[in-house]
């Protein structure tokens, strides 16, 4: 079992989903996890756009 140090209150928190200190209440600066907790920020908005960009054309290239 790992431990994760608070960057705030130095308190050990043996918990390893948790995303805020249980003493203090500061956020431990941990992405949630999964694949859409890695995909946020803005450098992947074009990567969104373009794939409904392709659905879009898809999906109007299956119509003729």
């Amino acid at each position: 079992m790992s431990d994760i140090v608070c960057p705030h209150c130095k308190g050990s928190i043996y918990d390893e989903d948790a995303l805020m200190c249980h003493f203090c209440g500061q956020s431990l600066n941990r992405a949630s996890g999964g694949l859409l907790g890695g995909m946020r920020g803005a450098g992947m908005k074009w990567v969104w756009i373009t794939i409904a960009v392709i659905v879009v054309v898809a999906t109007i290239i299956s119509m003729f």
